[in-house]
């Protein structure tokens, strides 16, 4: 049978990857909107140059710019939600952790419990099948 310290380890260590997997996410989103944040730069390098690149007019660019700014705000706050999850998980890591640890102490103390125990049964046994020597009978 599977002791409760054996299934709180594997919780924890699930729990672990869905937090490695958030903080994964997180970076992906920061990097998302990094990329975001330097296209807006160039885009209103553009427009500041008066001189659009080729094929561009300055209404497009500013079309673009908004379109690139409202899809910075909206990664910003998926960013944001993000941070707050891996926080959640990451004290939930912790708890569970801690969790596990007093269940496996728990079990070493039983199994150190049962060998204590085996132990004193069998000096019993051992004790009362050795003879007792000669020279303290009384007779």
């Amino acid at each position: 049978m599977t002791s409760r310290a054996d299934k709180l380890g594997r919780i924890v260590s699930l729990v672990k990857l869905q937090l490695r997997l958030s903080e994964w996410q997180l970076a992906q989103l920061r990097q998302q909107e990094q990329t975001m944040q330097d296209e807006q730069a160039w885009l209103v390098g553009a427009l500041n140059e008066g001189k659009p690149p080729a094929g561009s007019s300055s209404e497009s660019i500013a079309r673009r710019l908004n379109r690139t700014t409202v899809g910075a705000r909206a990664v910003q706050e998926r960013s944001a939600m993000q941070l707050d999850r891996v926080r959640s998980e990451s004290r939930r890591v912790k708890q569970l952790e801690e969790v596990a640890k007093v269940a496996l102490a728990e079990k070493l103390r039983d199994a150190e419990q049962r060998s204590l125990e085996e132990i004193t049964e069998t000096h019993a046994v051992m004790h009362d099948l050795t003879p007792w020597p000669a020279s303290r009978s009384k007779t």
